[in-house]
């Protein structure tokens, strides 16, 4: 492969693939003190082991619910794939995926990039919106990982941290919704984000305001007002509100009959769309009377998959520049200056 080869490597949560994988991955997110602080340092990883433990059996169960394993890794995988087919003509690129919670661990596929003679790195978010919790941590992983791998530190790093008015991401959005509203204009919309501590955001964390401006944009294409809401919370910390249960109950008591859900954080089906939203909250819609619909992920809709090589060219043109639109990042090593 020519030196000239640039590497670009898609980042995202991964997901357990079988039923035994639940626990190990239940433990490696605990363990992950960016996402949540368990008592003092030396406590996270035993407190980690404990909570993946005790939580394990009954996340199995909703794993076994979608079909014995989580999706998230082969819709990724595929969409590397897709990526790299859009890609051929504009140059020589290598594509991979890495997993900051489950197989491929940056640690895991970086050698193959090293190996490759890749000397610059494009690394690729797959959450549009930026936290510490997502893309903060799988891009500290990842450079953590070049300074300790031989000819790591030799790689320049293009971070592609956030792309939350992305225009092919909003046109598919808003693509998808109109679709979806086809016989069904009389639902109401809620966008249903992964929640986070609220302490993040009163500490800086920009998630929530890339949030508003992803549903800006939405709004400005399809002239309709939705409602913000957030699932997926775990702990007894404060964490965003409302949660996305308690906006169904409340437009149920508004006489709202029917619902459109936006998984509006998620761009690849996983647990959280085919369990949480697709069978507990469609399945409390319709016990409170409404009728309940979803749009589809995003997973490999060419469109979207444009888009993503769009933000890979965009970041291939921009070296060195910082750019507030699509959070795109040039460092030296994967070392921040």
């Amino acid at each position: 492969m020519s030196q000239d080869t640039t590497g670009v490597i898609l980042l995202n949560l991964g997901g357990p693939e079988r039923t035994a994988d639940v626990r190990p991955f239940l433990y490696n997110l605990f363990a992950d003190r960016l996402i949540i602080r368990l008592g003092p340092p030396f406590m996270q990883r035993p407190l980690a082991w404990w909570i993946a433990r005790r939580r394990a059996p009954k996340s199995r169960v909703f794993y076994e619910r979608i079909g014995g394993g989580s999706p998230l890794n082969r819709i990724t995988r595929a969409q590397g794939e897709a990526l790299a087919a859009q890609l051929a003509g504009d140059g020589s690129f290598k594509v991979g995926m890495a997993m900051r919670y489950w197989h491929p661990f940056a640690q895991e596929v970086l050698p193959d990039f090293i190996k490759a003679g890749v000397k610059r790195l494009i690394a690729l978010t797959l959450y549009p919106h930026y936290s510490i919790a997502t893309t903060g941590s799988s891009i500290r992983d990842l450079r953590d990982c070049l300074t300790t791998l031989p000819g790591g530190k030799e790689i320049e790093v293009t971070e592609i941290t956030s792309w939350p008015e992305q225009e092919d991401y909003i046109n598919c959005l808003t693509r998808l919704i109109n679709e979806t509203r086809q016989g069904r204009e009389d639902s109401e919309i809620i966008y249903s984000a992964h929640s986070l501590p609220a302490k993040f955001i009163a500490d800086g964390d920009p998630y929530l305001d890339h949030l508003r401006l992803t549903i800006a944009a939405l709004e400005r294409k399809t002239g309709i007002k939705g409602h913000l809401c957030f699932q997926s919370r775990s702990g007894p910390v404060e964490w965003l509100t409302p949660s996305t249960p308690d906006t169904i109950r409340r437009l149920a008591a508004q006489n709202c009959r029917g619902l459109i859900v936006v998984p509006l954080s998620f761009v690849s089906d996983h647990v959280e769309t085919l369990y949480e939203i697709d069978i507990q909250y469609r399945q409390l819609a319709e016990d409170l009377g409404m009728k309940f619909a979803r749009i589809p992920a995003l997973n490999t809709e060419k469109a979207f998959i444009s888009g993503l090589k769009k933000l890979v060219i965009k970041a291939c043109q921009e070296p060195g520049a910082r750019n507030q639109e699509t959070g795109i990042r040039s460092q030296e090593s994967g070392i921040r200056k």
